[in-house]
Order: structure tokens, then C-alpha cells, then sequence
């Protein structure tokens, strides 16, 4: 269900999805030290629910969690699942403002799925901000040609994945709530995860929970700002918005990990902020989504 148009509510929610997204990539590197990938996503989906569960009883409680569109929300969340499958793996292997780098395919990725099955109209000013955002990606990462790392490549999928997801998550907030898309992701992702889990087990020491407790909660409620400023504007202009995430991360990974800022990532640094000011000047009203 649809809010009425706000860029400066779409912008604030997304600050929060910024924050919350930092915070899991540096516990998802910790606790991935311990346990297995499947094993953190399951337990981030069952201490979500619990997490979540205040807003859905607010919300009306299980009954008003019903949908009509339990379909769409299932080809979602698989899509979803594997998507963070493959960031969480992707984490372990490469440098942590390289894989956020990679991952900033994912708007245009997201732009051509919106524009194909949402009719979302993609202006000039939408395309000149993902183009100066890719580009500055990918100065940042500046990939050889003679040689592409595994990591980088299940990155590369991962985005394609979140692309996809973002895109049907823009659909489902024509019928659903947040709270309720937020729910069925934490369920379908719960029952997708069980055997997986199961298979790889291993009971974690109090610190990993401690992280995995940190994963549950930015991921259950980052996804929370993402949707919620889906509501607010069309996903050609929240998406360009999270390229802030990529000088962000860069800084973080040197702070805690001795990843080195050079002048390349300062410039595309640059380059990316530059696209997301032409993309929130230009970016009109959208049209009022229906509701089912």
C-alpha cells in the first residue's frame, strides 16, 4: 500500500537501511569466522520473527498478516534467499568496499526490471545518476581483465538476485503492508533455510551469538527501511540513493581492517554523490500506486 510521494521521507528511511546495512557487514565477517553462511541466515530469520513480532501485533496480529499475493512474495524470497546466500559467501571472500563496489551493479539491474514489469519511467536524469554511479564503482574497484576472482563473480550474481528482489519488492507495496511483506520474508526464508541449516550445524559460542543477534536485527529491519521508503518513491530513485553505501564501506574497512583508501576511491567516491545529487534533483513525484 502505497504513501503519498516524499522525497525527504524515501531519503530518511534510506539513512536508516545505510546504517543498519553497515552494522550486518561487519557482523556477518565475524560470525562467518565460526559458523556456516546457511547457518546464520536461519538463525537470522527465526530471531527476526521474534524481533518483528511487536509490529506485527500492532499491526493486527497473524490474521491481518494474510495476503492475496502469497505467490509473488514466494518467487521473492527465493530469489532473495540465494541473493544473500551469495553476499553473505561473497563477504568471506573479497575485500569489503570491493564486494559493496560489485553489488552497485544492482541498480541498473533494478532499473531494467522496473521499467519492464512495474512501468517505472526511467528520465535522464535517472539514467545520468546510475551511470555516474557505476562509473565511479568502477574506479573504485578497477577489475583486470587478465583475471576475476570466484568472489567477485558470486557478487556479480548477487546483485542480479537483489535487483530482482528490490524490483518485486516495489510490486508487493502495492498490495501489502510493509510489516506484512517483512513477515512472509522472515517465514519463507525460515522454511527455506531449515535443512540447509540442519546439515551444517554447529552450536556457536556466546560472542558469535552476539553477532548473530546484530545480523537478525539490521537485516529484519534494514529491509524495514528499504520497504518503507519503496513507499515513498519509485525504486529508480531509492536504489541510486544507497550508493553512499560504497565510500561508506570503503572508510569502514579501513577503520577496522586495515583496508587502504587510495585517490581512485576517493574520486569515484565523488563521482557516485555527484550521481545521487543529479538523481534526487531531477527525480519528479511518481504516480500513485494502486492498491489491492
Amino acid at each position: 500500500m502505497s504513501a503519498h510521494p516524499s522525497l525527504a521521507k524515501a531519503a530518511l528511511w534510506m539513512a536508516g537501511w545505510l546504517t543498519l546495512m553497515l552494522l550486518m557487514s561487519v557482523a556477518g565477517r565475524a560470525a562467518t569466522i565460526e559458523i556456516d553462511v546457511f547457518q546464520i541466515m536461519e538463525l537470522r530469520a527465526l530471531i527476526g520473527l521474534v524481533l518483528l513480532w511487536p509490529l506485527v501485533h500492532a499491526a493486527g496480529g497473524l490474521r491481518a498478516m494474510r495476503t492475496s499475493v502469497i505467490g509473488q512474495h514466494v518467487g521473492r524470497n527465493v530469489v532473495h534467499y540465494f541473493a544473500q546466500y551469495a553476499w553473505l559467501l561473497a563477504l568471506t571472500m573479497i575485500p569489503l568496499a570491493q564486494l559493496i563496489s560489485i553489488e552497485f551493479t544492482m541498480p541498473v539491474w533494478t532499473a531494467i526490471f522496473a521499467g519492464l514489469f512495474l512501468g517505472e519511467r526511467i528520465g535522464g536524469l535517472k539514467i545520468a545518476s546510475i551511470v555516474l554511479g557505476i562509473l565511479g564503482v568502477a574506479i573504485i574497484v578497477r577489475p583486470g581483465l587478465d583475471h576475476v576472482a570466484p568472489g567477485q563473480l558470486i557478487a556479480l550474481v548477487m546483485a542480479v538476485g537483489f535487483g530482482i528482489s528490490v524490483t518485486m519488492v516495489k510490486g508487493l507495496t502495492r498490495h501489502d503492508s510493509v510489516v506484512r511483506i517483512m513477515f512472509w520474508m522472515l517465514v519463507i526464508q525460515g522454511l527455506i533455510g531449515i535443512v540447509p541449516a540442519l546439515w551444517v550445524w554447529r552450536w556457536p559460542s556466546a560472542e558469535t551469538w552476539a553477532w548473530i543477534a546484530v545480523i537478525a536485527a539490521c537485516g529484519t529491519f534494514s529491509h524495514y527501511c528499504m520497504a518503507k521508503a519503496m513507499t515513498y518513491a519509485d525504486a529508480t530513485v531509492v536504489i541510486p540513493m544507497d550508493f553512499l553505501r560504497v565510500p561508506l564501506s570503503a572508510a569502514l574497512g579501513y577503520l577496522l581492517y586495515s583496508e587502504m583508501l587510495d585517490a581512485w576511491t576517493v574520486a569515484g567516491a565523488a563521482m557516485i554523490l555527484f550521481g545521487n545529487l543529479l538523481n534526487l534533483r531531477g527525480a519528479a513525484p511518481p504516480k500513485a500506486a494502486a492498491t489491492g
